[in-house]
């Protein structure tokens, strides 16, 4: 691909956003991006907190901490939180900044809806977590509201899904935007199998959000029917279907998984062959694997009613479905292993996070595999070995292919370097951390311990205190994170635009980027990961080239 040449620019230059843009209204996907990326951040520490309370609680087996409402309320806003106000937004804010720059666009195909998709986060988000001010207190039902339990504490409940609903606005408004932006924005020869495949899981994710999503949405709404106006859609009293509510909200949160999990396998696509100097081994098969994955995700969300009187045939064509979404994501696997094996590793920060998240993903897809078959998911079902497979999926993977994307992207974002040895104990606090806590509920699902409960047997407490004190190094692993990120903002080294002499788009623009992103659109002749050309961007100085070459990977 073509590099231009903004470097020296200082016209182009003086066109970076300043500190004060950060808190305005702007329709700059750029500026747009880090918002999203600060006010997630925050409830990010919310919802962290929210956890550390709850493994407090579960540190000795007697109710000695919360009472049980107060526990009930911790573990329904702790998932809320961590889903549909850190990573959900998070990766919108991510992709936000990055995807116009990938395709080497101006922008997002429709700037001002893309920022009343950020606005509506923070209120929904302040909304939320203001129902602990209520008389009754927050929603109490978990981050899945099943009736006729998400029936019974009317306040706090409706609070719940009118913030729901104003994030699930927010996120089809973003999918709109994104798909638009990726099918008619991209630069002159930047074919789909020109695209990184960063955007290829952006495009994955967010196709998922416009086909499943509404059904989250719909069911929200009739449950406010049955909260509000006293309709018996759910309401099992009133002869209304309370399973029905569980179809329609997991058609859209089983596929919210891998919305949530696209996006850091993007990242992971990204980091991986730049710390490593290799090509990304397979490049097209990973390019489809993402819409492979978004296309059987459609087809699992019975999964997770095996135990809700599931008719026997549709427990064994959902075992299938579900074991089939193994077949794309082992590919993405394979991938990520057969581009650093052999290559020449750079184990800088966003290098550890990536194979510390995609080591863990293995592990966790494993166990996923597992809860797919109906005998072994009926056996653990509503236990602690759940809660573990999906922490290692949610946080082991998804929030550690977060840390990755900040730390590769930071400078760019920034023009800032961060501090490499703040990093790597960021790293090594989270690794240990993350998997004190989470392993330990493995051995704690196999033995029968239920989830969702403040007490429990004493037979229980020796793994449950490795996990407590678990959650308590990640608590205190994100103190040198805040510590590096805030210093190195304010006098870190300045970047380079490319300091990692990565090969796209968004290397070869100024480092903070300019308001129009290029000082003309570049003209794409390169194949993505062109590492080992010494033509490709990052290999040499001389990047300018118009002769068109392979688009093999």
């Amino acid at each position: 691909m073509t590099n231009p040449s903004i470097t020296n620019d200082v016209d182009v230059r003086s066109q970076t956003p300043q500190w004060r843009d950060y808190f305005r209204f702007s329709t700059d996907h750029k500026i747009i991006g880090v918002q999203y990326i600060l006010i997630t951040f925050i409830f990010f520490l919310i919802g962290g907190l929210m956890a550390m309370l709850i493994r407090a609680e579960l540190t000795t087996p007697e109710l000695n901490l919360v009472d049980r409402p107060l526990y009930n309320a911790l573990f329904t806003l702790h998932g809320t939180v961590m889903i549909f106000l850190w990573i959900i937004p998070f990766n919108a804010g991510l992709s936000n900044y990055l995807v116009p720059l990938m395709i080497g666009a101006r922008d997002m195909a429709f700037p001002l809806l893309n920022a009343i998709s950020f606005w509506l986060i923070p209120p929904a988000g302040i909304l939320l977590i203001a129902s602990f001010l209520l008389p009754n207190g927050p929603a109490q039902a978990g981050w899945w509201s099943y009736p006729p339990v998400s029936l019974q504490a009317p306040s706090g409940q409706l609070v719940w899904i009118i913030s729901l609903i104003l994030l699930g606005i927010s996120s089809i408004m973003g999918a709109v935007n994104f798909v638009t932006t990726i099918f008619w924005l991209r630069a002159p020869g930047m074919t789909f199998f020109r695209m990184p495949v960063f955007v290829w899981s952006v495009l994955s994710a967010q196709l998922l959000q416009l086909i499943n999503l509404p059904s989250l949405t719909g069911a929200l709404i009739l449950l406010m029917f049955d909260l509000a106006f006293g309709t018996t859609i759910f309401n099992p009293a009133g002869h209304g279907d309370p399973i029905l509510y569980q179809h329609l909200f997991w058609f859209y949160s089983h596929p919210a998984v891998y919305i949530m999990a696209l996006p850091a396998f993007g990242i992971f696509a990204e980091v991986l062959p730049a710390f490593a100097r290799n090509p990304l081994f397979g490049y097209r098969s990973l390019a489809i694997a993402s819409l492979g994955i978004a296309v059987v995700s459609i087809f699992v969300w019975a999964h997770h009613l095996f135990a809700s009187a599931t008719p026997g045939w549709m427990r064994m064509l959902f075992a299938v479905t579900s074991m089939l979404v193994a077949v794309p994501t082992g590919v993405k696997a394979f991938g990520w292993t057969a581009t650093i094996w052999r290559g020449k590793l750079h184990l800088d920060t966003p290098m550890l996070f990536a194979m510390g998240g995609a080591a863990m993903f293995i592990f966790g897809g494993i166990t996923g595999v597992m809860l797919a078959a109906n005998s072994f998911d009926l056996h653990v079902n509503n236990t602690y070995f759940v809660v573990g497979h999906f922490h290692y999926i949610v946080f082991n993977t998804i929030t550690m292919a977060i840390f990755a994307g900040i730390y590769f992207w930071f400078p760019k974002i920034t023009g800032r370097m961060y501090a490499e040895g703040w990093g790597k104990i960021h790293f090594w606090l989270t690794f240990i951390g993350a998997n004190l806590t989470f392993f330990p509920m493995h051995p704690l699902g196999l033995q029968g311990m239920v989830r969702r409960v403040a007490s429990y047997p004493p037979e229980y407490q020796g793994w449950n205190l490795v996990a407590s004190l678990g959650a308590f190094l990640l608590g205190v692993s994100t103190l040198p994170f805040i510590a590096n990120m805030i210093g190195s903002i304010l006098a870190g080294t300045r970047a380079t635009d490319n300091p990692w002499r990565a090969t796209g788009l968004e290397w070869t623009t100024s480092s903070p980027p300019p308001k129009e992103n290029f000082a003309e659109i570049p003209q794409v002749v390169f194949p993505p990961y062109n590492y080992g050309n010494p033509r490709a961007y990052g290999e040499a100085s001389a990047t300018q080239s118009g002769e068109e070459v392979s688009n093999d990977e």
